[in-house]
């Protein structure tokens, strides 16, 4: 059977300072690209617009598509390829039309049609799908996302303080909250579009991110029940070390999967691919150098009462340094 990592011996809580450094960095990158270009890239799903799927007989050029809907005044228009070389995406959005909620989505549909028949010819392309989505319901789907996310925390929060206890629910869920800042940065940064499949892959993130982070605390609590006389740092070194193994395996097929997605799926299915690649990433950091630290941090504002034989002890509150004086001994 094959075995890495044996016996792994990592001081990982040594570098949380500068890991938070990092990671502090990085939101704020993303909080000053969303005070310099504002509100990130929404989907027409959130905005309100036209959403068509076109094939073609014959391979069109993507230029000329791109041209011809200029020219009838759909400036902006969103063209990606999908499936074969002769299917595309159009989303578009009239915001006047939108706005005032007459002719909407549909016009603009009639707009793009007759504008690609008069360049292409009547038969030259057939439409597969045409829907739209008004300023309203875009909203709403806002909204919906939003709540479907507090309430993922709100639940999470729960069953985690009734499963451990409080101090490692509120370290889940400050780690959770720390994975929505760092991938709403990302998407700012790289300029994905938010649409429901990027909220899906959001959702899916997080839950992805949770799990690796009640592993750690559920092994973190037995290495607790056990009574060793040492102080919670090296109980969390200990406890990240005994994981591990499992940790790279399921971290390196989600992420290879994932990356197989991003180069061979397509563009529809891409801005999801690419966030959760991301994700996978962010998910193994926050686990070990942000939910970790802020248990540690919670344990020193609030310390328990821990039983050992011979009476009672405070639940030891050294800092990282004092744990890399502590091997910890991982179990076979």
């Amino acid at each position: 059977m094959l075995r890495i990592f044996h016996n792994p011996n990592y001081d990982f809580l040594r570098w949380w300072r500068w890991a938070a450094g990092l990671t502090i960095a990085f939101i704020a990158i993303g909080l000053a690209s969303f005070a310099i270009k504002g509100k990130p890239n929404f989907s027409v799903e959130f905005t309100g617009g036209t959403l068509m799927q076109l094939e073609f007989k014959q391979p069109p050029d993507v230029g000329q598509l791109r041209s011809t809907l200029d020219a009838a005044g759909i400036k902006g228009a969103e063209i990606q390829q999908f499936g074969s070389d002769r299917e595309f995406t159009v989303r578009a959005q009239n915001r006047e039309q939108v706005s005032q909620q007459s002719l909407g989505a549909e016009g603009t549909a009639r707009q793009i049609e007759g504008a690609l028949q008069q360049r292409f010819g009547a038969d030259a392309f057939k439409v597969t799908r045409a829907e739209g989505v008004s300023a309203k319901v875009g909203g709403e789907l806002g909204r919906g996302a939003l709540i479907a996310m507090v309430l993922g925390s709100l639940i999470t929060l729960i069953y985690l303080a009734i499963r451990f206890e409080w101090r490692f629910g509120v370290a889940a869920v400050l780690s959770t909250l720390h994975d929505i800042l760092v991938t709403m940065a990302f998407i700012k940064i790289f300029h994905v579009e938010v649409s429901l499949t990027v909220v899906a892959a959001i959702l899916t993130l997080l839950g992805y991110s949770m799990n690796d982070t009640i592993i750690i605390f559920d092994r973190v609590r037995e290495n607790m029940k056990k009574q060793r006389k040492e102080s919670l740092p090296a109980t969390l070194n200990r406890s990240i070390n005994e994981t591990l193994p499992r940790s790279i395996l399921t971290h390196t097929t989600t992420l290879a999967a994932t990356l197989a997605l991003l180069a061979f799926a397509g563009e529809v299915i891409r801005p999801f691919a690419l966030v959760m690649a991301f994700g996978v990433i962010v998910g193994v950091f926050s686990s070990v150098y942000v939910a970790s630290p802020i248990l540690l941090w919670i344990e020193t504002k609030w310390p328990r009462a821990t039983s050992v034989k011979g009476g009672t002890r405070p639940a030891s509150t050294a800092t990282p340094a004092a744990a890399r004086r502590e091997r910890p001994v991982a179990t076979r």
